[in-house]
């Protein structure tokens, strides 16, 4: 993205009064997940909140009530969302199509509105985001991209999600239904795609390697097909997540696995890393997050310090670049 194509609201250098620290400080805020509100005095104190209880109103209160207390006389908002709102310099952002771009029985492929928005043709790139099966049958369909997706939308690609019906969302049709979803978006003419997942949508995409050129890059976050401990296909986890190994085939493909100690859905870690070790010959390059210090459990590619540590590296990754992961 250039910098005359930067929508306003990724431009740090013009949020008036604060100084370099609360750019930084925005910075941040710009990687939150949304609900999200950025605010500002005119004495220099700024403060944010992100995702109150998925509350846009409490949201607001909290980054105010943020500002305040650090000094701030007479707060207001900057940004909010997707929007800059700062009453001198209001600046609407691009949204994206209502409608699914593509899908079938049990499967959509949708642009995320709580992203920016380009298009094929002006995006740098597609960032496919997968979700996880969610215990007992409940439907994710709608979840938020986990926040290190803001790093690559900030950047210029645009989000969506693979969104699957639980009632029908099997393993091997999961991965049927993201092989569909890469190549409507390559058909469409994003200049790069990238699959993204957590837990099963992980998986999915690791099972996407088993042609060559499907995706630019794959980023698996805690990818399981197994059930959480306790489950009889604990037995069989190792063995299955070796056949999706060897039958990668993706010589042009750059994938990022992250593993987390203390994960329910991930039996024998040390088996599980040796396993993703030996997709490094059958992919163009592989980045290994195996159990890093200070994240644990399944969803820890959610968590605040994740995105903080690694969504920048990932995109320079993704993007073949020296990535200080």
């Amino acid at each position: 993205m250039s910098h005359a194509q930067t929508p306003a609201l990724l431009d740090a250098a013009r949020v008036p009064h604060v100084g370099e620290g609360g750019r930084a400080d925005y910075r941040r805020f710009l990687l939150q997940p949304t609900p999200r509100a950025y605010a500002l005095s005119e004495n220099g104190a700024w403060g944010w909140a992100a995702a109150i209880e998925d509350d846009p109103a409490a949201t607001e209160r909290r980054a105010l009530r943020n500002c305040a207390a650090y000094g701030g006389i007479d707060c207001r908002l900057y940004a909010q969302d997707l929007a800059v709102v700062w009453p001198e310099a209001p600046a609407p952002t691009p949204t994206p199509p209502r409608t699914p771009l593509a899908g079938g029985e049990g499967w959509a492929l949708v642009p995320d509105g709580r992203f920016l928005w380009q298009g094929p043709q002006a995006a740098r790139g597609a960032y496919l985001w997968a979700h996880g099966r969610a215990a007992g049958g409940a439907d994710s369909r709608g979840s938020q991209p986990q926040p290190h997706a803001r790093a690559f939308n900030n950047a210029g690609y645009d989000v969506l999600r693979l969104d699957r019906d639980p009632e029908t969302d099997e393993t091997e049709l999961g991965a049927a239904r993201m092989r569909l979803a890469l190549a409507e978006l390559r058909a469409r003419g994003y200049a790069r795609v990238i699959a993204a997942g957590q837990s099963r949508g992980a998986w999915d995409a690791l099972a996407a390697l088993d042609a060559p050129g499907r995706a630019d890059a794959v980023i698996a976050i805690a990818p399981a097909a197994h059930g959480p401990t306790g489950s009889v296909a604990h037995a069989w986890a190792l063995e299955d997540l070796l056949q999706v190994v060897t039958t990668a085939r993706a010589p042009t493909t750059r994938v990022a696995v992250a593993t987390f100690a203390g994960d329910e859905y991930a039996p024998d870690p040390a088996g599980r890393a040796a396993a993703f070790a030996r997709l490094a010959p059958r992919t163009a390059a592989l980045l290994l997050l195996d159990r890093p210090r200070g994240l644990e459990g399944h969803g820890a590619g959610g968590d605040w310090r994740f995105t903080l540590r690694y969504a920048a590296c990932l995109l320079d990754f993704a993007e073949g670049r020296r990535s200080g992961c």
